[in-house]
């Protein structure tokens, strides 16, 4: 475990922080969650340099840690409240775990690939944050802990899957990328009725694919 922040450190991370605002994020909450949460604890040490860049870096099992601007822009539009229960498809490095954490979430997170499992739960640990990490498949959500406030989805699916609409509250939000490319539409998806739902688009971004039934 990672556990020096050097003053260099700090700088990158305060000039990512300053390209985010310059890119568009205007909730300052985020920002600050940015600036406690280090994003180069979650990267190999040939990343150090480069994990204040807005770039994606793969984390093993054919998996990569977003775009800072991609998780920032995620979790903007979730509009999230301090004590949301929220519900993240495909936890990863833990980085994206550990932000929603920081900004008050409640957060359950599912993980279909035992090693980052692991990993994000130990530094959700490390952080010494409350999320209940789940190793399985993100299809099929978190039932048993249903409904949620929100639902995050941080890989790309080929389309919406119901039983995670139907694990989201009347009023709530879900945010995924939707498309079977190599780039896919960001939509957020507001729960007006049990059967009726808002949808908006956010534009394109690119994810790797979220799979069913390949829990490794």
């Amino acid at each position: 475990m990672r556990v020096n922040d050097s003053f260099k450190n700090k700088g990158m991370r305060r000039k990512l922080i300053q390209e985010l605002k310059e890119k568009g994020i205007k909730n300052d909450s985020i920002l600050r969650a940015f600036d406690k949460i280090p994003r180069h604890f979650f990267l190999d040490n040939a990343f150090v340099e480069q994990a204040y860049s807005n770039m994606a870096f793969q984390i093993g099992s054919g998996q990569t840690i977003s775009h800072p601007y991609t998780v920032a822009y995620q979790t903007e539009l979730l509009e999230l409240k301090k004590g949301d229960k929220v519900l993240e498809i495909g936890s990863g490095s833990g980085f994206q775990t550990c932000i929603l954490c920081e900004l008050g979430a409640k957060v359950f997170s599912i993980e279909r690939h035992k090693p980052l499992h692991l990993k994000a739960k130990g530094m959700v640990e490390h952080f010494k944050f409350n999320a209940r990490m789940s190793f399985g498949d993100g299809y099929k959500g978190l039932p048993l802990f249903a409904p949620f406030d929100r639902v995050l989805i941080t890989c790309g699916a080929p389309d919406i899957p119901k039983i995670l609409l139907n694990q989201l509250k009347v009023g709530g939000r879900m945010v995924i990328p939707i498309g079977e490319g190599e780039s896919q539409q960001m939509k957020r998806i507001t729960k007006l009725e049990n059967d009726d739902f808002e949808v908006e688009d956010f534009g394109v971004f690119k994810f790797v694919p979220m799979l069913e039934d390949k829990v490794k």
